[in-house]
């Protein structure tokens, strides 16, 4: 049988990345065959707020990453940013439906439905529900009721919401470029798949994104998801300010910051230089880049270190921070959040996947693929264990 292949497309701010995945169907190995990135159009801070440049983008990402990887990338799993994704804790609760009291997978469906059913505004939506523990018949920190038996099934679940105009503008964009859309995801969860570990998840883990425009956080712990946040804030925020320390222009400061960026120990009076594009140079202070880039990058951790002391694991994460994105790729970022977090830290690798491309920057679009090829069968199909069934019963009748 052909291989599964899919696409994973993260949209973000300041580009676009599309990785071509394929599931061996003989042992289950995730391969990546492709990736590919464009600078983005039509989002601001992770939103999609111009649908039709955005689309012109997607379309020539799609041709690119396919020339690169020999595959069609029709279907694709795509990720939805922007402060504007916000997460709701509900409870449900539903009568055990079968006469012998046995939970059947139809009640847990359906209390999962009912922890959905509480007053949103007309213009959000509920992406997904993540349960987080069920209880039954009062017994609590039940991970899996189906089976069991009781009268009552409980579920604690949190609600992931977003702004429908935006999801909408999304859907549309991707749709329009002859891309069926498999699954669409939440920013801060698409890096999860790729870069975490289900010990990690069971300890208590945080996932820092950080993307251009904005960083998300994803806590998991027991397994499940427990917490996420969005916050408007970026890589792209120590370029501007770099280009308003230093009074030069935007792009030169991003060159200033990925050639001399770095939260390591300052140079002292060490003045740097750089070519500007009229062939010139330009020269800044070491130590005064320095505080810039820190100055900032502490206030990002701040962001981090309320949010998570708001849900009481401050400092209580057993496996720590790991750092993702485009932003991670900061010299000694990983010591500077250990240093403000309070929490071992680390920076994110793939896992899990063959890959050539190790860029922080495409963890998110390995994740989006590696969720559509998660609930794909990792041996040979039941129409071909059916076949072999069939041989051997055919053997069998001329052995004497």
């Amino acid at each position: 049988m052909k291989p599964h292949v899919i696409a994973g497309l993260d949209i973000g701010s300041h580009s676009l990345k599309m990785v071509v995945a394929q599931k061996k169907e003989e042992n289950g190995d995730i391969e990546i065959l492709g990736v590919a990135q464009e600078p983005s159009s039509g989002v601001r801070r992770g939103a999609v707020v111009n649908g039709e440049e955005l689309a012109l983008k997607v379309l020539s990402l799609k041709q690119r990453v396919e020339n690169l990887a020999a595959k069609k990338a029709n279907r694709a799993v795509v990720n939805i940013g922007g402060s504007h994704i916000t997460s709701i804790t509900s409870h449900g609760i539903v009568a055990v439906s079968r006469a012998d009291h046995q939970i059947s997978p139809e009640d847990v469906e359906r209390v999962i439905g009912a922890a959905q059913t509480f007053s949103l505004p007309s213009n959000k939506e509920i992406l997904e529900a993540f349960p987080q523990q069920f209880s039954v018949d009062g017994e609590q920190g039940v991970k899996e009721p189906t089976g069991m038996k009781g009268v009552r099934l409980e579920a604690d679940v949190i609600a992931v919401c977003a702004f429908s105009p935006y999801v909408k503008s999304l859907t549309d964009a991707v749709l329009s470029c002859d891309i069926e859309i498999e699954d669409i995801v939440p920013s801060p969860l698409s890096c999860s798949f790729s870069v975490l570990t289900s010990q990690q998840k069971e300890l208590g883990v945080a996932l820092l994104d950080f993307g251009a425009q904005t960083t998300n956080l994803a806590v998991f712990e027991e397994g499940e998801l427990v917490h996420l946040a969005v916050f408007p804030v970026g890589s792209e925020s120590i370029t501007n300010d770099i280009a308003i320390g230093l009074r030069t222009e935007h792009d030169l400061a991003e060159r200033i910051k990925k050639e001399f960026g770095t939260l390591g120990a300052s140079r002292g009076k060490r003045q740097e230089k750089i070519d500007n594009p009229d062939g010139s140079l330009f020269t800044f202070p070491s130590k005064l880049l320095f505080h810039i880039v820190e100055a900032r990058t502490k206030e990002i951790f701040q962001f981090v270190a309320k949010e998570l002391k708001s849900i009481e694991k401050g400092g209580k994460l057993p496996a720590g921070v790991v750092l993702a994105g485009g932003g991670a790729k900061l010299p000694r970022l990983d010591e500077f959040a250990k240093k403000e977090l309070k929490l071992p830290s680390r920076l994110g690798t793939p896992q899990g996947i063959s890959t050539f491309e190790t860029d922080p920057v495409f963890l998110g679009a390995m994740g989006l693929a590696m969720k559509g090829l998660e609930g794909l069968p990792r041996r040979t199909s039941v129409e071909e264990s059916e076949i072999l069934r069939k041989i051997k019963k055919l053997f069998k009748v001329f052995i004497p």
